[in-house]
């Protein structure tokens, strides 16, 4: 459970309670609404800018690129994947306090706990980057921005699967 606490005398009491799963839920749709609501503005207001290709095939949806790319729908998929991150960053203190919590004793384990720690964090602002800056304006923070979210995406998991290998759980 995720709670606020009251301030005054009634700290210790909870001022709100929200299920875990409820805010994962939450989390989860929300990228998830915010490209069906831009690539149905962008079908209804913007059909044949964002189905448009220099080579002339003919789409009949347009790319994801180009569904969040026109005025109204950039707002809305920046906004979604900015609510969206914040829950991402708390799931990452998380994990590290659950792993440091776990792994106390041994270093190794510690060490690739705090590194899954920081590459998290950098696949996180990765995400913002690349969502908040745009590729058109400035193309080589675009593509560092890109990179640092696959590339931290890929070692993540292969840091993962470390772990899990020296647990002894898979």
């Amino acid at each position: 459970m995720l709670q606020g606490p009251y301030g005054g005398l009634d700290r210790d009491r909870p001022l709100i309670r929200l299920r875990f799963t409820s805010c994962a839920v939450g989390t989860l749709l929300l990228p998830l609404s915010g490209l069906v609501a831009c690539l149905s503005l962008s079908l209804i207001y913007h059909f044949e800018e964002s189905t448009y290709t220099h080579c002339q095939v003919s789409n009949y949806l347009p790319s994801i690129s180009a569904a969040i790319s026109r005025v109204p729908e950039r707002y809305i998929w920046r906004c979604c994947i900015g609510l969206h991150s914040a829950p991402r960053f708390l799931v990452s203190a998380t994990y590290f306090s659950f792993y440091r919590s776990r792994f106390a004793s041994k270093l190794p384990e510690l060490l690739l706990s705090a590194l899954t720690l920081l590459c998290s964090l950098a696949e996180n602002c990765g995400l913002l980057l690349l969502t908040y800056v745009s590729s058109t304006e400035t193309y080589s923070e675009s593509a560092a921005a890109y990179v640092l979210l696959f590339g931290f995406y890929l070692l993540i998991s292969g840091i993962l699967n470390s772990c899990l290998l020296l647990c002894g759980l898979q």
